[in-house]
């Protein structure tokens, strides 16, 4: 009789904490390197257009053309993230995307102590491409290595990171910083430059903290040309009618905030008499709010259905909670402390709603599990596309003589179209009943 043991048989290696939290342990220091990486970016979030009037002596409305630019780069950029993932993997569009932030960032630099308006504009508008190939290609790198029944979590946890960095993170760095340079033009270029060395430690921590095989390896289907790749995306908005419902949902998900950034400024500081710096406290309220509920928000999706979870938590609860955000600092007292309290809170209503929004970048990619990479291309360039929305939505409104009533009104609109588009976005996730 034989006396040879039976090989082992080789398991999966049990979930560990961050596994049931939501972050695959093989990708943490990317989710670490990712929050570093935004913290680099969003150092010159709060004082960058002012800057470049500074310095370079423009009027303001040259340095917004220059801003704009820079805007319809990051476009184009968190478009690129997806496409050229699906095509030769994350890892070396993220490397791409921190190469090319750094060397326009250096020359963005390097024109403003020239004073040259043309080489600014040039430098700042091709370093917009930058930071969404890096950072929305570790997206398309979660969406392949998470499992599904966490993957919703694991995008959370990816929105902790990036909006913990760009413009918490950032702006608390660049608060210390220029004091610390000298203050002022001076203090502002010294974190500027500082904010080189985060961008490239981050890439640093997920190049080589993360070492999955993934991350070099083509997405997309053998045998579609490179070609028809990096432009499936727009292929796939235009042939399926999903993909376009879905890509149009994340649009809207964020336009209002971009309006109500147009429109609030001037009510709060000024018609309801709390001032501009307690409208600035109550931004950074409703932004932590954010932040502190995009993962569970990712957990609750995975829980109880992605769809189900934007649909009601994301549309529905948006809605309420910009309706609260613009009326009720209407309703209370003007320049009372507990006027302004109420009016954070239903603030932070509206912040938080939107963190139910975060399963869509679960969704995208699940709508067309063969093309993960430009659906996801199509959910990136959604998000930036949304600024461009909510600002177009106040700038339609105004010029037609409304008020920020009616701007508030029109976004409900737009959520109630989403709520909509939402129960038509059937994927194979739990039983997404609707």
């Amino acid at each position: 009789m034989s006396t040879t043991t039976p090989p082992l048989l080789r398991t999966a290696p049990a979930p560990g904490r961050l596994d049931r939290l939501g972050i695959p342990r093989s990708l943490a220091l990317g989710f670490l390197g990712v929050l570093v990486m935004m913290t680099g970016v969003g150092v010159e979030s709060n004082f960058v257009t002012p800057h470049m009037v500074a310095v370079l002596g423009s009027p303001p409305a040259t340095v917004a053309t220059i801003v704009t630019g820079a805007s319809l780069a990051t476009l184009v950029g968190s478009y690129l993230s997806g496409a050229l993932a699906d095509l030769v993997g994350p890892r070396p569009v993220m490397t791409v995307g921190v190469v090319v932030w750094v060397v326009f960032e250096v020359l963005f630099l390097g024109a403003l102590h020239l004073g040259s308006v043309p080489l600014t504009a040039v430098a700042y508008t091709l370093r917009g491409l930058g930071h969404p190939l890096a950072a929305f290609a570790f997206l398309v790198w979660v969406n392949v290595t998470a499992p599904v029944e966490r993957r919703g979590a694991a995008v959370g946890w990816f929105y902790v990171a990036f909006t913990g960095g760009l413009p918490t993170l950032g702006s608390l760095f660049a608060l210390g910083t220029i004091p610390a340079l000298g203050g002022g033009v001076v203090g502002e270029t010294g974190a500027m430059t500082a904010s080189i060395a985060l961008v490239v430690a981050g890439w640093a921590l997920a190049r080589f903290g993360v070492r999955l095989p993934s991350g070099t390896q083509r997405i997309a289907p053998a045998g579609e040309s490179p070609w028809r790749v990096v432009t499936s995306g727009i292929r796939l908005t235009a042939t399926r009618p999903r993909v376009l419902m879905g890509f149009l949902v994340r649009l809207v998900n964020t336009a209002p905030e971009f309006g109500m950034f147009v429109v609030l400024p001037a009510v709060i500081a000024d018609e309801r008499g709390w001032g501009q710096q307690r409208w600035l406290l109550m931004t950074v309220c409703v932004y932590a709010t954010n932040i502190l509920v995009n993962a569970l928000f990712g957990w609750v999706g995975d829980r109880i259905g992605w769809v189900r979870t934007v649909r009601w938590f994301g549309v529905v609860g948006s809605a309420v909670g910009l309706l609260a955000w613009w009326y009720v600092p209407q309703l209370v007292p003007a320049g009372s402390h507990w006027g302004y309290v109420a009016a954070v809170v239903a603030g932070c209503v509206f912040g938080c709603s939107l963190a139910g929004f975060v399963p869509m970048g679960a969704i995208m990619p699940a709508l067309e599990p063969q093309h993960r990479g430009a659906a996801m291309a199509m959910y990136t360039t959604a998000a930036g596309g949304a600024a461009f929305l909510g600002t177009g939505v106040v700038a339609v409104v105004l010029a037609l003589g409304g008020g920020g009533a009616v701007v508030t009104w029109t976004f409900v609109g737009l959520y109630a179209c989403a709520f909509l588009m939402v129960g038509r976005l059937h994927i194979p996730q739990h039983d997404e009943a609707h």
